[in-house]
């Protein structure tokens, strides 16, 4: 049974309530660390090894140390509550049903960046989430644990909840800061860094929902202990959003390192493939990230057991890796039209690219359109070259990681999957006859 550190009180009955959270422990962490120093809090996150939760996996504690603390200017924490990768729903889940956990979380990290107004930026679309936070945050300043002079310690903190309009770029941490302030949200080029110039201008840290909710472990019980749990290079516990062709989809809180293979098939995890089809390919970060085939899903190049970790995961890059990503765990069986989700996933970027780079802009739709003619028996060989060319020059050539993100998932496809585009090619009746009964039930609607 995996350590549980995120989800291990989600259960008790009551739990989203003040008090009840409080009886069972809670806000403990805001007590300990109001009588440590801001910079010790750091260091603790720091020797923890915590990476971002959030998808690019840069270590918390480094990222907190780069705010401008010298400046003497105002400082702020945001939350990314903007939770819109497909394939991803774990912070949504934190928030629903243990609010307090983020609540205590902010705090902890507002406290020790030295912010006195900290936000939680949530997608528009959590409007049932968005009162329970609101909720949460007027218990916790009832009870003296947000407001003015908390605790009798003189550390002041408000905390607002603020709505997206279900922009996913607004997941990307500078287009949020732009939303936040009221404009387009349009990512900035980077540098400055928000940790120098973010919201209104100020010193900024953007972290995540699972990154911040999982603090007030690491200062109650040390960072050493949360390094601990793990690998070296892959500390602590990870929340999957695990769902697609499984038995058992849903939230699952692992500790990185465990064996890709136990997490599928073991009756604690996904239960294996449903209906009893073979497993055919597996998104395991989000959309936004490389698909790969079962054999190398399970086994890294090396003939080594693949790892839920950020290094096993990407171990030999994108010709036979992927990435841990934001944790969407998406599983294809053997039924599932390769050449078919990847044009959904295409549809997807293609109407969230806010538009601001050519490459992504056109990129994302001429790739849409290919992939359209091709899924739907229209398509030529030549197409695939040209499929793969477009992708090319999206990668690597955008103001934020969302070309990057559009171009991947096609790049691997066609990598790992040549040979069923060019089957929609050559047999376009037959294929589409195939396709036809799996049409709704694509990964994306199971997602």
């Amino acid at each position: 049974m995996s350590k549980k550190i995120l989800l291990d009180k989600i259960n008790i009955e009551g739990i989203k309530s003040f008090d009840v959270y409080r009886a069972n422990g809670g806000y403990a962490s805001v007590e300990k660390a109001l009588k440590m120093a801001p910079n010790d809090v750091i260091e603790e996150v720091k020797k923890s090894g915590l990476r971002g939760r959030g998808g690019a996996g840069f270590p918390t504690g480094m990222k907190w140390s780069f705010l401008d603390k010298k400046s003497g200017r105002p400082k702020y924490l945001v939350c990314n509550a903007d939770e819109s990768e497909p394939g991803t729903f774990k912070d949504r889940y934190l928030m629903e049903f243990i609010p307090h956990l983020l609540i205590e979380g902010m705090i902890v990290s507002s406290f020790a960046l030295e912010a006195n107004l900290s936000f939680i930026y949530v997608r528009g679309e959590f409007r049932w989430i968005i009162k329970i936070l609101e909720q949460a945050i007027a218990e916790a300043k009832r009870a003296g644990f947000l407001g003015k002079n908390i605790l009798g310690t003189g550390y002041d903190l408000e905390l607002v909840v603020q709505t997206g309009a279900g922009a996913y770029i607004c997941g990307e941490e500078t287009a949020l800061l732009e939303s936040l302030e009221g404009k387009r949200g349009l990512p900035r080029i980077k540098p400055p860094f928000p940790a120098v110039v973010g919201l209104y201008g100020m010193p900024t840290v953007v972290n995540n929902v699972e990154s911040i909710a999982v603090v007030p472990w690491i200062v109650l019980n040390s960072g050493e202990e949360y390094a601990k749990v793990g690998t070296a290079k892959s500390a602590g516990t990870k929340l999957i959003s695990a769902c697609g062709n499984i038995n058992k989809p849903g939230v699952y809180e692992i500790e990185l390192g465990l064996p890709v293979e136990e997490f599928i098939f073991s009756e604690e995890y996904c239960g294996g493939i449903a209906n009893g089809k073979r497993m055919k390919a597996v998104v395991a970060g989000g959309s936004s990230v490389p698909i790969l085939p079962t054999e190398l899903i399970l086994k890294t190049a090396a003939g080594e057991n693949r790892l839920m970790s950020y290094e096993s995961l990407s171990d030999g890059g994108f010709a036979t890796g992927t990435m841990l990503g934001s944790g969407g765990f998406i599983v294809y069986d053997e039924d599932q039209c390769i050449v078919r989700n990847t044009w959904n996933f295409a549809r997807f970027y293609h109407h969230e690219s806010c538009g601001q780079c050519s490459p992504c802009r056109e990129g994302t739709g001429w790739m849409e359109r290919i992939l359209h003619s091709i899924e739907n028996g229209h398509g030529k060989m030549s197409d695939i070259d040209l499929l793969w060319d477009v992708q090319r020059k999206i990668e690597g050539n955008t103001i934020c990681p969302l070309g990057d993100a559009a171009a991947w998932p096609v790049a691997s496809a066609i990598r790992h999957f040549r040979e069923e585009f060019e089957w929609h090619v050559m047999e376009p009746k037959e294929c589409m006859n195939r396709n036809y009964g799996l049409r709704e039930k694509s990964i994306m609607s199971i997602a």
